[in-house]
C-alpha cells in the first residue's frame, strides 16, 4: 500500500501486525471500525519453525499464521501497511508518525508491539535461538521429547526450568552457569527426577552441521546435548510510546518489563490500548490474539458511547436552533 492511499484519519490505529494485532484489527473491522495495522516486520516468533498450541493452526510458520490473518483482515476493509512507528502524540486523539516521515490520526490506538527476547551472553544462543535454543516447553517440548536436553542456568528460576523440562525427557542436564547454587530441598527435588547438575561457567555451545550436538565448560568439557533451554529477559517494545508518558514496570519473576494495564487493555492514557507481550510477556500466540480481542470490542464500546454523545448534543443543539426564542 502506498503513502498516498493512507486516509488522514482512522478510527483505530493498531501498532504491530503480529496474531494480536490483526486479531485486534479483525474484531474491530469486522465491528465497521476503519482500521489501519502499522507493521514493523520484526515479529518475535519469525526464528520459530511453527506455531504450537494453537487450535486448528497448530505447527503453522508463524509467516503464514500472520498471511492469512492479514487477508483476514483487509476482507472486511482493514487496510495494512508496512513501517516503524516512531511516535505517537496526544491532540485531538492522537497523531501517529513513522519513520519515514508519514503521519495519520487516530481516534484510538491499540499497541501490539510485543517485546525483545535479551538472551544470555553466550556463543551459539542468538544463532541458535528459535530452534534448538528454546525456553518455552508449551511452545517447543514436544519437538524435543526424548531428546537430552541441558538447562542454562542464569537465575533462580533454573531450577524449576529443569524439573519442568524432565516432563519431556528423561535426559536433562542443568548447567549452573551464573544460577546460584541450589538449595538442599532443590537437590534433593533435582535428583530425585534424575536431573544431573553440572557446576561450572558454559563457554560456548557447540554446533555441527548446522546442528547443536553439545555444550562446551570453561574447562573445554563438551557435554552431549541436543536442545538447550535459556531463561530470557522479557523487554517490552514501547520506544514509540514515550510522547504519551506510558511507563513499564518490572515483572518481579523474570525481570523483565511490560505496560502495566487493566482488564481490558486499556492504559493508564485514556485511548490507548496494548494486547499481547507488550502488556503480558507470558502469553503464548493464542492467548495473545484473545488478549487482543478483548481489547477491541472494549475499545469498540468506548467509541460508540463517544459517538452516542456526541449525537446527543448535535441533536440538542439543532434542537436549540428550532425552537422560538
Amino acid at each position: 500500500m502506498s503513502a498516498q492511499t493512507l486516509k488522514d484519519r482512522y478510527d483505530v490505529v493498531v501498532i504491530g501486525g503480529g496474531a494480536a494485532g490483526l486479531e485486534g484489527a479483525l474484531m474491530l473491522a469486522r465491528s465497521r471500525r476503519s482500521v489501519l495495522v502499522i507493521d514493523a516486520g520484526q515479529p518475535r516468533n519469525a526464528p520459530a519453525e511453527g506455531v504450537h498450541g494453537f487450535l486448528s493452526r497448530d505447527g503453522i510458520a508463524p509467516a503464514d499464521l500472520t498471511r492469512l490473518g492479514a487477508d483476514e483482515v483487509r476482507h472486511y476493509g482493514g487496510e495494512i501497511v508496512e513501517g516503524t512507528v516512531s511516535d505517537v502524540r496526544r491532540d485531538d486523539g492522537f497523531t501517529v508518525l513513522l519513520a519515514d516521515g508519514r503521519s495519520v490520526r487516530a481516534r484510538r490506538v491499540l499497541v501490539t508491539t510485543g517485546l525483545v527476547d535479551e538472551l544470555p551472553d553466550v556463543p551459539g544462543v542468538r544463532e541458535r535461538w528459535g530452534r534448538d535454543v528454546l525456553h518455552c516447553p508449551y511452545c517447543h517440548g514436544w519437538e524435543i521429547n526424548d531428546q537430552p536436553v541441558g538447562v542454562l542456568g542464569t537465575g533462580p528460576m533454573s531450577v524449576h526450568q529443569a524439573l519442568m523440562f524432565r516432563q519431556w525427557s528423561d535426559d536433562v542436564t542443568l548447567f549452573l552457569h551464573t544460577a546460584p547454587e541450589p538449595s538442599d530441598d532443590e537437590r534433593e527435588q533435582l535428583a530425585a527426577r534424575g536431573v544431573r547438575v553440572v557446576p561450572g561457567r558454559v563457554a560456548s555451545l557447540v554446533i555441527d552441521d548446522d546442528r547443536l550436538t553439545g555444550v562446551r565448560l570453561d574447562d573445554g568439557t563438551v557435554v552431549d546435548r541436543r536442545a538447550v533451554v535459556v531463561a530470557p529477559r522479557f523487554v517490552a517494545r514501547v520506544d514509540a510510546l514515550t510522547s504519551l508518558g506510558i511507563e513499564t514496570e518490572v515483572e518481579p519473576m523474570s525481570g523483565g518489563s511490560f505496560v502495566p494495564a487493566d482488564w481490558s487493555g486499556l492504559t493508564k492514557v485514556p485511548g490507548v490500548w496494548v494486547a499481547g507481550n507488550v502488556g503480558d510477556i507470558r502469553a503464548q500466540v493464542l492467548a495473545a490474539a484473545a488478549g487482543a480481542a478483548t481489547a477491541a470490542v472494549a475499545i469498540n464500546n468506548d467509541l460508540i458511547a463517544e459517538d452516542t454523545n456526541r449525537a446527543v448534543a448535535q441533536r440538542r443543539a439543532q434542537d436549540q436552533k428550532g425552537s422560538p426564542e
